[in-house]
């Protein structure tokens, strides 16, 4: 979005760091009025610029000890095959990230399990058995080198 003046961006980037601020906190943080920082801030939610707000939760301290990345084929490549996979991924709370792509493989999906067993679980009883997949290619993630879901908004 091309129109975000200055203030627009600097809230955007305080948001981003803590969503919990308050109009008063944002407004010293920035240097405009608690106010204004109010009705920019409304505008924004309000244009979907931002589209929500969430707690970011520690998985270790879940029970969550494997994170994965699961790179998935279709049994078959027509629209409706699509949707069934999709309509999969959307009831799975343990698949926090799903893309289509280009290449060999035609999803990618990050999944975090509390276990090496639950990984296995997943895999065998919910993914392969589903009428729209083909193949899986499963790669555990040992270390987390980078995690944010910040934009850059300068």
């Amino acid at each position: 979005m091309s129109n975000l003046d200055a203030f627009d961006r600097k809230i955007l980037k305080a948001l981003q760091e803590n969503g919990r601020l308050t109009n008063n906190e944002l407004g010293e943080r920035i240097g405009l009025s608690p106010s204004v920082c109010s009705r920019r801030r409304s505008s924004l939610e309000n244009l979907g610029v931002i589209r929500r707000y969430t707690a970011e939760l520690d998985p270790a301290k879940l029970g969550i000890g494997i994170k994965s990345i699961i790179s998935v084929s279709l049994s078959n490549h027509d629209e409706r095959n699509a949707e069934r996979f999709k309509t999969l991924l959307s009831g799975l709370p343990n698949v926090q990230e799903a893309y289509a792509l280009t290449g060999e493989m035609d999803y990618s999906i990050k999944v975090v399990c509390k276990d090496l067993d639950a990984l296995s679980q997943f895999i065998n009883s919910t993914l392969l058995p589903h009428e729209a997949v083909a193949n899986v290619k499963t790669t555990i993630v040992l270390d987390t080198l980078k995690s944010t879901s910040e934009l850059p908004v300068s």
